[in-house]
Order: C-alpha cells, then sequence, then structure tokens
C-alpha cells in the first residue's frame, strides 16, 4: 500500500464514498488510489463546485465530503468551495496535491504557500510526509467531524502520495469529541425565564441542522407551545406547515416578521449561529435566552436573559423535562401573522414573477424532494416563500453566501441520494458562472430540473445600488431582447418557458428525465425592489 491508498482507505472507512475535482499530474496517483480503492471520482468544470459539492455532501450524508485540487491555481480555485464549508459549519477533507517535497518552499511554476492560503478557512491544514499519513489523515476526519465541524485542509506532494506507507493502519472508528452536557444552573435559569414569559418566540438557527436527533426540535416548541421563526439554512428542521411556524426571518418581507417579533417577550435561540444573520440585525429589544452548542455571540445592544451551552441534543432534552405550555400566544394571532407575511411576499405584479414560478416549482416537487438554489434577489424569495417539509431537503449557503453554489450542490444531493427528486433554482447571473457543471451532471446521467430565474440582471445587486441612490451600472446581464435558448446545452436539453402554465409542463416532463433538463423561465423580476429588504 502507498500513502494515496492509505488516505483513500481512511477516507472510505470515516463514510466517504465520493471525491470531487479536477486532475492533473500531481493529482492522478490519488485518483488512481480512488480508482482501485472504491472512492469514486467525481469530474467538475471548476475547482470552486468541486468544493460546493463536497460541502454538501458532507451535509446530506454525515461524512466528511472529500475534495481534491492541484497546486496553485487549483489550490486558489478550490478555496472557494472550502470556505463555504468552513462559514457554513459542513465537515470536509480538501486535499491538494502538489510538487515533490524536496521542492516545496522554492520558487517554482505554480506553487504557493497552500497552508497560509487556507489557514484563515479551514478548522486546520497540515502535511503530509512519508512518516506521518495514517495519522495526520486519521486526525483530520476527526477534527472536520467535531463540532463545530468544518473543512480540513491535507497537503499532498507528489512523492510523498507514491511512497510506500509506514504504519499503513486504518482505523476502525475514529472518535469524535463530543460536547459536554449543559450545565444544571443554566437549565434551571431557562426554566425560571420560560414560566415566567408571556409571549416567547423561538428562532431556529444552522448549528440545529447538525443534531442527532434534530426531532428534539419539534418536541420542544410543542412542549412549551412555543411559535418558532426559523434562519434561512434552519428551514425544514420543522414542517414548515406545523401550526406554529411563522417563517423565515431576515429574507424578503422582513420588516413584517421583525414588527411581529417587537411583540415578544422572550425569544428563545435553538442552535442559533450569528453567521447567518447577527440578532442585533432584528431582535430589538427582547430579551434572549440562547440555548445552543457555543456561547452566545452578541454585542452590547442584545440582552441576554440565559444562556444553555452545551451538547444540543442533551439541552433540549433537559428542557423536555421542564413544565410546559407556557406561551400565551392565539391561534388566531398566529394564522394573521402567517397570512400577512406569506401575501406581502406575493404583491400583484405584471407578467411572470419570480414568486409564482417559486410557488410552482414547489408544487411540481414532491414532498420528499430536495431543492437546491444560488445567491441573489431569487435567494430572499425562495427564503421566505418556500415551504420545506423536513431537514435536509432546503439547500443554500447563507454563512459564506457565495453565487456558484446551487448547481453543485444539487448535483451533490442526488449523488448522495439518487432516489429522490433534486431540483435546482438560480439567477442567470449564477448560471453563467456556473453553467459548465451541466456537462458533470449529463456524464452521471442524473435525472435534474435547473430552473434559471432570467431577468437580463443581477437582480440583487441592482436593488442595492437603487437604495443607495446609486446609478444601475455594471449589474446587466444581457442587453438585448430576450430570445429562445438554444436547444441544448453541453447535449443538456433546454427549454424557454415564459409564463406558469408552460413551468408547470417542462417541469413535471424534467423530473421524469433520465439526465439534466435546463429551463429557462422569462420572469419580470420588479416585485424584487417590494419585497427584497423590505
Amino acid at each position: 500500500m502507498n500513502n494515496a491508498e492509505l488516505i483513500v482507505a481512511i477516507l472510505k472507512a470515516a463514510g466517504v464514498s465520493h471525491g470531487f475535482g479536477i486532475p492533473s499530474g500531481n493529482v492522478l496517483p490519488l485518483i488512481e488510489a480512488m480508482r482501485t480503492g472504491g472512492i469514486e471520482y467525481v469530474l467538475t468544470a471548476h475547482e470552486g463546485s468541486a468544493g460546493f459539492a463536497a460541502d454538501v455532501m458532507g451535509r446530506q450524508t454525515g461524512a466528511p465530503g472529500f475534495c481534491l485540487a492541484t497546486l496553485g491555481p487549483g489550490a486558489t480555485n478550490l478555496a472557494t468551495g472550502v470556505g463555504d464549508a468552513f462559514l457554513d459549519r459542513s465537515p470536509m477533507i480538501a486535499i491538494t496535491c502538489t510538487l515533490n517535497s524536496y521542492q516545496l518552499g522554492r520558487r517554482l511554476q505554480m506553487l504557493i504557500d497552500h497552508h497560509a492560503l487556507f489557514k484563515p478557512i479551514t478548522k486546520a491544514t497540515l502535511p503530509l510526509d512519508f512518516n506521518n499519513v495514517a495519522e495526520t489523515v486519521t486526525r483530520a476526519v476527526e477534527l472536520a467531524m467535531t463540532e463545530p465541524r468544518g473543512p480540513v485542509h491535507l497537503d499532498l506532494p507528489e512523492d510523498v502520495s507514491l511512497a510506500p506507507a509506514k504504519r499503513a493502519v486504518v482505523p476502525e472508528r475514529i472518535d469524535i469529541h463530543r460536547r459536554p452536557a449543559p450545565q444544571a444552573a443554566s437549565i434551571a435559569k431557562a426554566a425560571g425565564l420560560l414560566s415566567a414569559a408571556k409571549r416567547p418566540l423561538a428562532v431556529i438557527g444552522s448549528n440545529a441542522m447538525r443534531m442527532t436527533d434534530p426531532d428534539l426540535l419539534r418536541r420542544v416548541v410543542e412542549h412549551f407551545n412555543l411559535p418558532f421563526l426559523t434562519t434561512t439554512m434552519a428551514k425544514g428542521l420543522i414542517d414548515d406547515a406545523h401550526p406554529l411556524a411563522l417563517g423565515c426571518i431576515e429574507r424578503s418581507c422582513r420588516q413584517v416578521q421583525r414588527r411581529f417579533v417587537a411583540g415578544a417577550d422572550l425569544m428563545v435561540g435553538l442552535g442559533y449561529d450569528t453567521i447567518e444573520v447577527e440578532y442585533e440585525a432584528w431582535l430589538g429589544g427582547v430579551p434572549l435566552l440562547q440555548v445552543d452548542m457555543e456561547p452566545v455571540d452578541v454585542d452590547a445592544t442584545v440582552t441576554v436573559a440565559g444562556e444553555v451551552t452545551g451538547a444540543l441534543d442533551a439541552g433540549l432534552t433537559s428542557l423536555l423535562e421542564l413544565p410546559g405550555e407556557v406561551a400565551h400566544w392565539r391561534d388566531d394571532e398566529l394564522e394573521a401573522q402567517r397570512a400577512l407575511f406569506q401575501s406581502t411576499l406575493r404583491p400583484e405584479s405584471t407578467g411572470f414573477t419570480p414568486h409564482e414560478a417559486i410557488d410552482i416549482v414547489r408544487d411540481v416537487l414532491p414532498g420528499e424532494g430536495v431543492l437546491a438554489f444560488d445567491v441573489g434577489a431569487h435567494t430572499h424569495q425562495i427564503a421566505s416563500q418556500w415551504q420545506a417539509p423536513a431537514p435536509r431537503r432546503f439547500l443554500i449557503t447563507n454563512g459564506w453566501s457565495s453565487m456558484g453554489f446551487g448547481l453543485p450542490a444539487a448535483i451533490a444531493a442526488k449523488i448522495a441520494e439518487p432516489e429522490r427528486p433534486v431540483v435546482c433554482v438560480l439567477g442567470d447571473g449564477c448560471f453563467q458562472m456556473t453553467c459548465g457543471e451541466l456537462a458533470t451532471a449529463k456524464r452521471l446521467g442524473l435525472s435534474l430540473p435547473v430552473v434559471v430565474l432570467d431577468d437580463r440582471w443581477l437582480s440583487l445587486i441592482q436593488i442595492k445600488q437603487a437604495r443607495r441612490q446609486f446609478g444601475i451600472y455594471g449589474s446587466n446581464v444581457q442587453e438585448e431582447e430576450y430570445r429562445d435558448p438554444p436547444e441544448h446545452y453541453f447535449g443538456v436539453p433546454a427549454h424557454g418557458v415564459r409564463d406558469g402554465a408552460a413551468l408547470r409542463v417542462a417541469l413535471t416532463a424534467a423530473l421524469a428525465a433520465d439526465g439534466p433538463t435546463v429551463i429557462e423561465a422569462i420572469v419580470n423580476a420588479d416585485h424584487y425592489m417590494e419585497t427584497v429588504f423590505d
């Protein structure tokens, strides 16, 4: 066994099934080890996409995602996807395959300091040498999977990759450090706050995505009769159709939600990670009880009434042992808020609107299906409007928040669960950035509808320019009038639709196809000016 084969064996034992990347000569020994060792290599169109896909594999499977690239520009391209996993807290192993070990530190073609590059965007960046491969890769997996989860970078010289392995030990299991249970005193204080509250609300955040038993969230809000909101990434941890659900915060029509929050007398943060949006942006003067695996992260404007810090599953289990039914919200109040929020998201507009297109995608996609989408004005609309029924059915980046996420994420979601329908929705700017990944989806034979909301603008930038009274400049994606798309992109069939009925027909057919399909939906996005940021 050489070191490349040992790396693959350890990763496979840790649950890794696929690795995403682009090859070069330095990468070939590791790809060969993947071929013989049973980890499938997925050739992407760009290393950044490889990182995004690995991020989502980590989210969907619970094992580390795996991506690999060559040195220099391959590494810098990969860094975008690695940063995504870092801020969105996804477990990942990212390997850069570099020159021979005796060449490191010299001024040679493509060679840069990979450790300096990845240090700010990983939990650790570790060199692999002739003597340390087994223990270093094992440690990398342990670090990636320990909370808060995230990416670990390994730098692999080519001669190390090919050298015979020393201490070729593949661990039967890798021990992951667990958070301790919260202290009893913090639970007692939480009990007092909850019993005294007359109009408490809960907000569920992205740290809760990594709970062992996410159903604890539903049991807690029902136990205390707590109406709840969610951040963007946490949608679906409890079914959005739950009678206590009030929708997403800090996306489209955020002021509707902020006004309702102002009427609460306690906010209970459940797994709330401020990487998505800081409390200071929307909480106002409402006191906070934070229940999370990490200490609360706020400035002096937020009143922290209590903290329950430790293993999140254990903390919520302790809350369930307290007396319940503390909230005093009326059912008609909650229903009126839900109705107001949803109606405000769908203002009267001319033509075929993004909110109409999103509703049609939600209606056609089966309940067990997965939505992956990208970053832009449509992100705000989808986050507020979409009904997510279950965990891991709603994929977006909201910590790193990078354009280019949607299509690689959808590909990874389909690889992780081939039997589950997946749809990708993205804007025209994001599509231009990652359309090469259609070839990846076609090569893999993935049934994957890709709905492009085409409005000819980087609409989120246009809105920000208008609000700041800047000129509308540099945000126009297409100058000429709309025209029908080509019949295919990279052999992937493409269809243009200009109304809801045509989108419904095209999407229904695309879900039944044996490969990917592009559906270009020409929309009038004027309503974004009313909904995004208001």
